[in-house]
C-alpha cells in the first residue's frame, strides 16, 4: 500500500498517548471507588459481566481514530472494480480449417456457440463488433450494442480459404480508431509508394491534409477497447502478424488470443483436397505478450466455453490502483457509531 500524503502518518503515533490517556482515567476512576464503605458494593452495582465490557468502546473509538488517520493520509491499493472497457471486438477465424471436427461438432460450430454464450454475460452497456477472417478480413457486424445482430453475424459465417491472422488485428483496428488506421498502406504496402502521397481532391484544402504524427503510447494503456483474436491456424496470407502485433501495442490495445484445435495439427479434407493444419501458439502468445493481453488454449467445446467465461471476467472486472480514503472514512464512521451504540446499550450513556 502507498501513501499519497505520508507526512500524516505521524499522527498515528497520537494513539499510544490515547492508550495511555484511558489508563490514567480507569486508575484516577478506580481510586475515586476506593472512598465508597465497601467495594463490594460497587462490584454488585457493575455486575460481573461488565468488567470487559467498559473496554470495548474506547476500543473501537481508539480503531476509529486509526482509521481516520490512515484516510488522511491518502492510501493507494490495487481493488477489483468495474473495467473501464466499453468496445470488444471479436476477431474470429472463418479459413476453411474450422471445419476439422476435433473440437466438437466441429470447430466453427464450437466458436459460434462460445461467442455467442459470452454476448450473453456481457454487460449490456458494452458494445461489441465482429471480424471475420480467412484469407482476408472484414468486417462482418460494426459495433453495436445489439446482440440480437451481433448473433445473427456469427450466424452467416460462412468457411473460406487461408488464414489472414494479421489482417484481422488491422482490421480490428481501424474499427476501434476510424480514419486513423489506413487499412490500403498496411494491406497493399501503399506506404513504400513513391506516388501515393503526391496528390489530393480537389475541394480537400491543404490544412486538411496535414495530419497530426501518431504518437505511439504505452502497450495495454489503452482501457476502453480490447481485441479478442480466435484462430485455429497459422498466417498464410496478409499482413505481417508481427507488424499487426506492434500497431495494437502502439494504440495500446490489448489483444486476447485464443487458439483452437491441436498442436501437433489435424488432416483435414474437403472437395478433393487435404491438408494439415497447426496451431501457431507461438505466434498468439507472442501477439497476447506483446498487447499485454493474455493467451488461452482452447482444445475442447467445453474448453472454449470456460475460455470466453474467463473472458468476460476479466474484461468486465479488472485490477485498478485506486485511492482508498473514501472506504477508510466510512470504516471509521461505523466504528464510531457501533462504539456509541454499545455505550448506550450497556451503560445508557455515549462512553
Amino acid at each position: 500500500m502507498q501513501f499519497l500524503w505520508p507526512q500524516f502518518l505521524w499522527g498515528l503515533l497520537a494513539l499510544p498517548l490515547l492508550v495511555l490517556l484511558y489508563g490514567w482515567l480507569l486508575r484516577r476512576r478506580r481510586r475515586a471507588a476506593l472512598r465508597y464503605a465497601s467495594l463490594s458494593i460497587v462490584r454488585e452495582a457493575m455486575g460481573g459481566g461488565l468488567h470487559w465490557r467498559r473496554h470495548v468502546p474506547p476500543a473501537l473509538l481508539l480503531l476509529a481514530f486509526a482509521a481516520m488517520l490512515l484516510a488522511s493520509a491518502r492510501p493507494m491499493a490495487t481493488v477489483l472494480l468495474p473495467s473501464t472497457q466499453q468496445t470488444i471486438i471479436l476477431a474470429m477465424d472463418v479459413s476453411g480449417s474450422m471445419r476439422a471436427t476435433d473440437v466438437l461438432p466441429n470447430r466453427l460450430i464450437a466458436s459460434q456457440q462460445a461467442a455467442k454464450a459470452f454476448l450473453a454475460e456481457l454487460p449490456r452497456h458494452v458494445k461489441v463488433g465482429i471480424v471475420a477472417f480467412a484469407g482476408s478480413a472484414q468486417v462482418v457486424q460494426p459495433i453495436t450494442l445489439s446482440r440480437e445482430d451481433l448473433n445473427t453475424a456469427i450466424d452467416k459465417f460462412q468457411l473460406q480459404r487461408a488464414t489472414a491472422i494479421g489482417s484481422a488485428i488491422v482490421v480490428a483496428l481501424s474499427e476501434l480508431f476510424p480514419g486513423q488506421v489506413d487499412l490500403a498502406s498496411v494491406t497493399y504496402g501503399r506506404q513504400n509508394d513513391p506516388f501515393a502521397e503526391q496528390g489530393r481532391a480537389i475541394d480537400q484544402s491543404a490544412a486538411a491534409g496535414d495530419k497530426k504524427p501518431f504518437q505511439p503510447v504505452p502497450p495495454g494503456s489503452y482501457g476502453s477497447a480490447a481485441i479478442i483474436l480466435l484462430t485455429d491456424g497459422q498466417r498464410t496470407t496478409g499482413v505481417d502478424t508481427e507488424e499487426a502485433t506492434q500497431m495494437a501495442a502502439d494504440r495500446g490495445v490489448r489483444v486476447y488470443t485464443v487458439g483452437v484445435g491441436t498442436v501437433d495439427g489435424e488432416v483435414i479434407g474437403f472437395e478433393g483436397w487435404s491438408m494439415r493444419v497447426r496451431l501457431d501458439e507461438a505466434t498468439l502468445k507472442a501477439v497476447a505478450r506483446e498487447t499485454k493481453g493474455e493467451y488461452f488454449y482452447a482444445g475442447t467445446a467445453e474448453n472454449l466455453k470456460q475460455v470466453y467465461e474467463t473472458l468476460s471476467t476479466r474484461l468486465t472486472v479488472e485490477k485498478q490502483e485506486t485511492e482508498i480514503s473514501g472506504l477508510l472514512a466510512l470504516v471509521a464512521a461505523v466504528l464510531v457509531l457501533l462504539s456509541a451504540g454499545l455505550s448506550l446499550f450497556w451503560f445508557n450513556r455515549v462512553l
